[in-house]
């Protein structure tokens, strides 16, 4: 049983990938990130010996701090940032629990992180419909949950990617873009080595919807006329992106927790 302070695997685990995540903070050694340079989904790392420079960006926040066992490193930072007057918690077994339970981690060179910042940046095409909003979800949800993203005209994307050190994303001839019949989407989920059930299913729909192939999941028409509506209801493709999220949100809740629900009338509900 955990302790009042510490969040177990399974805990964490139903909490990443949806808006109620904690802030995660791998504190591990540089010689045990090292060994596995891996991170659980959504974490970034930082040594447990400045973690009290966190604090004032911290405010408000709840945050679970990351060592290798869950023992000395994490329980000291937790402590000394709980002292700061921020909720922190530890991983009950550290990133070895974590790995041993077969729960995802992301490389962390395949995080295209912007020199001496923790922050990616990320440009794309202006008017994003489904690829362009399904990626930003990920990437803030899974990969780093502070990242920024510009959409912009099309012609200009590798300029802007290149003056500004932004990642390009689904543009044509780019790293992060479609790959035979699967889109941008499924390439995250693969670089990232996000195949979980839940987001492979996701990634089925996003396909569909984003190729036209709507044999591949009934859901795909209904997100393709989620994301043209979403489209023609802001002009703003950043406040297009913030509601899209949620849409985002709710797809993937269905993927894990209820794709084999139904929903028929009259209810088979007891009425005695």
């Amino acid at each position: 049983m955990p302790s009042p302070n510490e969040i177990t695997v399974a805990q964490l685990s139903r909490l990443i990938g949806t808006p109620a995540c904690p802030t995660l903070i791998d504190v591990r050694t540089n010689e045990d990130f090292d060994a596995d340079p891996r991170l659980i989904p959504a974490s970034t790392h930082h040594s447990h010996r400045d973690v009290e420079a966190l604090a004032p960006a911290l405010r408000g926040q709840k945050v679970v701090i990351i060592c290798q066992k869950g023992l000395k490193l994490s329980q000291g930072a937790a402590a000394l940032l709980r002292d700061d007057g921020i909720a922190a918690e530890t991983l009950e077994g550290g990133n070895v629990a974590w790995r041993e339970a077969g729960e995802p981690l992301v490389p962390e060179a395949k995080i295209p992180r912007v020199a001496a910042s923790d922050r990616t940046l990320w440009v794309t095409r202006h008017r994003p419909k489904i690829d362009r909003i399904a990626c930003p979800w990920l990437i803030r949800r899974f990969v780093d949950p502070q990242a920024r993203f510009l959409f912009v005209a099309p012609s200009e994307v590798r300029g802007v990617a290149d003056r500004f050190e932004a990642t390009p994303f689904d543009v044509e001839d780019v790293f992060w873009s479609h790959r035979g019949d699967r889109c941008t989407f499924d390439a995250m989920i693969e670089e990232f080595s996000l195949g979980t059930k839940a987001l492979k299913r996701l990634a089925t729909i996003v396909r569909g919807a984003d190729t036209d192939r709507h044999d591949l999941a009934p859901q795909s028409a209904g997100l393709l006329a989620i994301s043209v509506g979403l489209s023609r209801m802001y002009r703003d493709d950043i406040v297009q992106l913030d509601a899209g999220m949620l849409i985002y949100d709710a797809y993937y809740r269905w993927a894990r927790d209820a794709f084999d629900e139904g929903h028929d009338w009259p209810t088979t509900m007891n009425r005695s």
